[in-house]
């Protein structure tokens, strides 16, 4: 269990939190939700002792163990895997040290022994004998083996350290686990093993992430920070969204009758309170929902982006043929014999190891660099809009986002490209800033409007959920459903790649795999 009372915190005369009142109750995943730039990171960190906040405290059960998953993935390059893993619990890790330093003195005094005799029973207590096996277990998990036990922190990959990192915050069963982007990195197998970790830890965890698929599987709660404030609905992320868009329909719809809001409502119970994501937590979802009434449902101050890509014509059925595109960078060959082709409609997820493959792939069929060899053939009646992994060249002006977007635009009246950044969050003096002082997240919107004003009928997207808060990545998944072009796009997003992909390729250098097939359909027949 952990607690709030009366926690506030502004930042450059910003006020975050005002008197934020909480608990977090053990047997309960809390998925810690708001819009970017909301302060969910910054609570985590008061959580954990890391900031301390303004005003207010925070409190723990007695004698009860917090664990946060570690940001910095430089702090224990002079360790090994194995002593990092271990690390996740500094008690149990500081009576090794001790025990290890005592018998390590050649004049081993009774005093020594007395004192070893203790730590090895402070050891016993904390399963210290099962610690290695403990956070091998943790380890293998995540996929990392036993030949990387003994290797130095120094001498892993970056996806390599994120997972020893998150079996650190696993290890020795926390009573309190704090999970902040736990998904980054991950791959699938290791994310579903995470998820069925999860669903089975029987203390609190509160969970910082955007990815919806995970927060579907895992929360039990929503925590929705809003308005300053923090408030928890029971139910997971599909079901605070639902509720807070039922929410605002009713509230907003005043002259509908009290019995007829009372019966949407009812459905809306009826719907949700067999879907629990976890089945232990049914029956005690099932008695709060019974008794939710319209004022107990969330109330957001979330805006979502408005994504609609129309083509200005339709495409033939012949779309694109790539015959053996081979490309080498830096000495490395990245592609190998690509071959493929696309035919009206599709809707293809690019997957692989290898990032650089798809991203390269992406900038020879966009016209950005130049096959080693091999050869395109986009169809006569295709227009292509692309959206890069990088997108930092398109943002070095000065330029305000009216006069930045009026230049992609064929109507240069104001009010129409006014239009478009409005679609995208861009309003009022929003609309006035300099191209060149934006966040992530605002860049992308700005280069989705781009593409909404092309009017093309292949889309072409690496990464558009990178930088997007929930809200953001739910309207481009939304837009991107019912876009009736063609689409090559990737992402880590399970959701949004179930709901978009009618197509999945692999590439490992050439292609591997190539079906028509959903995500979920492929995870089946290749992973697991």
């Amino acid at each position: 269990m952990i607690s709030t009372e009366n926690v506030s915190l502004s930042f450059g005369g910003r006020k975050l939190f005002d008197e934020v009142n909480i608990k977090f109750s053990p047997g309960n995943c809390y998925g810690l939700i708001g819009a970017n730039g909301a302060g969910k990171s910054t609570f985590i960190k008061i959580l954990s002792g890391e900031i301390e906040p303004q005003t207010g405290n925070v409190s723990m059960g007695p004698g009860e163990r917090l664990s946060i998953l570690k940001q910095d993935h430089f702090a224990y390059n002079d360790y090994t895997v194995l002593e990092t893993v271990i690390m996740g619990n500094h008690e149990l890790y500081k009576v090794m040290q001790a025990k290890d330093a005592i018998y390590a003195k050649e004049d081993f005094s009774d005093e020594d022994g007395i004192r070893a005799s203790e730590l090895e029973a402070e050891f016993a207590e904390m399963n210290g004998w099962e610690a290695e096996s403990d956070a091998g277990i943790l380890l293998a998990g995540l996929g990392v083996g036993p030949e990387f036990y003994d290797k130095m922190m120094k001498d892993l990959t970056g996806s390599e350290k994120v997972k020893v990192l998150l079996a650190q915050a696993l290890f020795g069963q926390p009573d309190v686990l704090l999970l902040d982007e736990p998904t980054n990195h991950l791959d699938i197998k290791a994310i579903r093993w995470l998820e069925d970790f999860l669903m089975d830890f029987k203390n609190t965890v509160i969970v910082v992430s955007h990815d919806r698929h995970f927060l579907n599987k895992v929360c039990t709660h929503i925590a929705d920070l809003d308005f300053k404030k923090i408030s928890i609905y029971a139910g997971n992320y599909d079901f605070w969204k639902t509720s807070s868009e039922l929410a605002q329909r009713l509230r907003s719809d005043e002259n509908k009758k009290a019995e007829q809001k009372a019966a949407e409502l009812k459905a809306f119970i009826q719907r949700f309170s067999a879907n629990a994501s976890k089945s232990k937590q049914a029956t005690s979802r099932q008695k709060q929902l019974e008794k939710l009434n319209v004022n107990d449902l969330p109330r957001t101050s979330r805006k979502y982006p408005f994504v609609h890509f129309q083509p200005k014509r339709e495409a033939g059925k012949e779309l694109l043929r790539v015959e053996g595109l081979t490309k080498e960078i830096d000495g490395v060959k990245i592609l190998d014999n690509v071959r493929f082709s696309l035919n009206k409609g599709d809707k293809v997820i690019f997957l692989g190891d290898n990032s650089l493959a798809v991203t390269t792939l992406f900038e020879i069929l966009a016209g950005e660099i130049e096959p080693d060899s091999g050869t395109y053939e986009w169809g006569v009646t295709t227009s292509q809009a692309y959206f890069p992994s990088d997108n930092q060249r398109y943002f070095d002006t000065k330029d305000t986002l009216v006069d930045w977007l009026r230049q992609y635009s064929e109507d240069k009246d104001e009010s129409f490209v006014r239009g478009f950044l409005g679609k995208m969050l861009f309003s009022g003096e929003e609309a006035k800033k300099s191209a060149n002082v934006l966040s992530g997240g605002e860049k992308v919107r700005c280069m989705l409007a781009k593409m909404m004003l092309s009017g093309s009928n292949v889309l072409m997207l690496d990464g558009p959920t990178d930088h997007l808060d929930l809200e953001s990545i739910t309207a481009v998944n939304d837009g991107l459903i019912r876009f009736e072009g063609t689409i090559l796009f990737t992402t880590h997003d399970h959701e949004f790649i179930q709901t978009v992909a009618n197509r999945v390729i692999t590439l490992d250098g050439g292609v591997t795999y190539d079906k028509q097939t959903t995500y979920d359909e492929y995870l089946q027949e290749t992973v697991f």
